[in-house]
């Protein structure tokens, strides 16, 4: 009797474990994304109204850095981070040995051209100083940006990975001053103009739509290659999650908040 006793035990047991973790895997409806504040999550706020309406609950972890968050979603702590264009993701993979990838496309946020001392291009002398981010990404964008507007012209081998070596013609010579992305806002009473990347924009109270006296558009190599992106471990671009997730991000109401809040500071891709 004692041990048919301890049979019957461990199956009850058994059978309470299967139960609880298949109760877990069907009734998991919280959906956990990392990003940074602005404007990523302000914009899953809306996105997680939309959810909210399909039954989803959605739980935003903020991060200050562009580290961490690819770090936290490798480890599973994260089903998905909202925060980066994918040429950043697939160089982090590749100094990082993680296998994240894209589960789709939400918006661009342009760089633009902003005023400094001076407030129009006509104004541009012989000499003058423009500000441009540091980091290889977004300086080939800066400088590609001024070569769209004929300040300069690229040499077109170097593609996306331009810097001010790569400057080919410069008929005002101008003095390039190189700087981490997140001081261009602060370095305006300083120079001339400055290149700013649109969330730093935001933060400091200017906007590409409205402030800025030329910015990448829509359809330039720029927007299209640098829109953010949606990240998840790979595998995973079409689970329930994943697929709720970008349907609320690419929903009439997240484009509608996008156009109305950011006005050309944030452009929806969608």
């Amino acid at each position: 009797m004692k041990k048919l006793g301890s049979v019957l035990l461990i199956s009850v047991l058994g059978l309470a474990l299967f139960t609880g973790c298949t109760a877990k895997g069907t009734d998991d409806k919280t959906i956990v994304v990392g990003a940074s504040p602005t404007p990523h999550g302000e914009i899953l706020a809306v996105a997680g109204e939309v959810l909210k309406e399909e039954g989803y609950t959605l739980e935003v972890k903020e991060f200050t850095d562009y580290v961490q968050p690819n770090l936290t979603l490798e480890n599973k702590e994260l089903d998905a981070n909202f925060f980066q264009h994918l040429p950043y993701l697939e160089d982090f993979n590749v100094k990082n040995n993680t296998k994240l990838v894209s589960a789709g496309v939400v918006h661009y946020e342009p760089l633009g051209l902003y005023p400094g001392k001076i407030k129009t291009l006509d104004a541009i002398a012989n000499g003058a100083t423009i500000a441009i981010p540091n980091d290889t990404t977004n300086e080939a964008r800066a400088l590609l940006l001024l070569e769209t507007i004929g300040l300069i012209k690229v040499d077109p081998n170097a593609g996306l990975e331009a810097t001010p070596k790569d400057v080919i013609e410069n008929p005002k010579n101008i003095v390039f001053k190189e700087l981490e992305a997140a001081q261009l806002a602060r370095s305006l009473p300083d120079v001339d103009l400055a290149v700013i990347n649109g969330n730093y924009a935001i933060e400091a109270g200017l906007n590409a739509g409205t402030d800025a006296i030329a910015k990448e558009e829509k359809d330039s190599l720029a927007a299209q290659t640098y829109a953010n992106i949606v990240a998840v471990r790979a595998g995973e671009e079409t689970s329930e999650k994943t697929l709720a997730l970008m349907k609320a991000l690419q929903s009439e109401k997240v484009i509608s908040f996008i156009e109305s809040n950011y006005q050309g500071a944030v452009v929806p891709m969608s």
